[in-house]
């Protein structure tokens, strides 16, 4: 149990050093699997959160549609000809610029990322501290079936 629930630490930890690069927020889905996450943390504006789920746009996010297709990374704005929905236009207009997404995985197992911040767009290096760091949250829940339910709703609430 004390090693399951350093797991919930190390999450913690990630999730923070995720956060201070990101500073207008970022979304986390580990392990899709039929589309759905066993995880998702999001700290992007809870308007932008809201607003997106009314609208539904997680079916027609081009961000998502490419993660779930792809491994490796991709500017947003190298999706924005495949945006019919308006996602990305949306997204800029709740303040989301520099749009970057990571995704790591196999098609049954898949994480994606999705990362904004004010300024000037992410770096490489701090692109692969990103890159780094999901891979780390995607492997060390890889058992995520086999965890004690109480790990899971703990990783849950972060």
């Amino acid at each position: 149990m004390a090693k399951e629930m350093r797991k919930v630490e190390e999450m913690r930890d990630l999730l923070a050093q995720i956060g201070t690069i990101c500073d207008t927020g970022f979304a986390l889905a580990i392990h899709i699997r039929f589309t759905r996450s066993a995880l998702l943390y999001r700290t992007y504006d809870p308007q932008w959160i809201e607003h997106y789920s009314e609208k539904g746009y997680f079916l027609s996010d081009p961000v998502v549609h490419w993660g779930l297709m792809n491994e490796g990374s991709v500017d947003w704005d190298m999706l924005e000809p495949q945006d019919s929905a308006g996602v990305m236009a949306d997204a800029k207009r709740f303040g989301l610029f520099n749009g970057w997404t990571f995704a790591v995985g196999p098609a049954t197992s898949r994480t994606i990322s999705g990362h904004t911040k004010s300024g000037l767009p992410f770096t490489a290096e701090e692109r692969r501290k990103i890159e780094a760091l999901v891979t780390k949250a995607h492997d060390m829940t890889n058992d995520i079936d086999t965890m004690d339910p109480a790990t899971v709703e703990a990783l849950r609430a972060l």
